[in-house]
């Protein structure tokens, strides 16, 4: 069975950091884009950050440039999201994707072939 399974969510204070994994299983993802998608309470689902299959590329959503990074173990098959400077707004749940196409499918939201369940970031002001 294909998993994507997300952890290091948690609730942590503004201006904190917590760092999200993202270990597949059932399949390599090693060549596959990879990013984070995030849901708040009562809105629709955002892009956060796309790495490619390398590593040499990363995308980051405007509202968390600067603050969060992303990055990839391919020989651990598992996806990173360092969250830095944390403010309330970034209070949602967030899901592991991966796209067998491109970092573009992930940002857009339209090429996503596989999903976590997500795990849930609460930031306290």
């Amino acid at each position: 069975q294909v998993q994507l399974v997300e952890s290091g969510g948690g609730l942590v204070q503004a201006g904190g950091s917590l760092r999200l994994s993202c270990a597949g299983s059932g399949r390599t993802f090693s060549r596959d884009a990879m990013g984070w998608v995030r849901q708040a309470p009562g809105k629709e689902r955002e892009f956060v950050a796309a790495i490619t299959w390398t590593g040499s590329s990363t995308y980051y959503a405007d509202s968390v440039k600067g603050r969060f990074t992303i990055s990839r173990d391919n020989t651990k098959n598992t996806l990173y999201l360092q969250m830095n400077s944390l403010k309330p707004e970034d209070t949602a749940i967030y899901y592991c994707a991966a796209s067998l196409r491109s970092t573009a499918g992930i940002r857009v939201g339209d090429g996503i072939d596989y999903w976590g369940k997500g795990t849930l970031v609460n930031v306290s002001s």
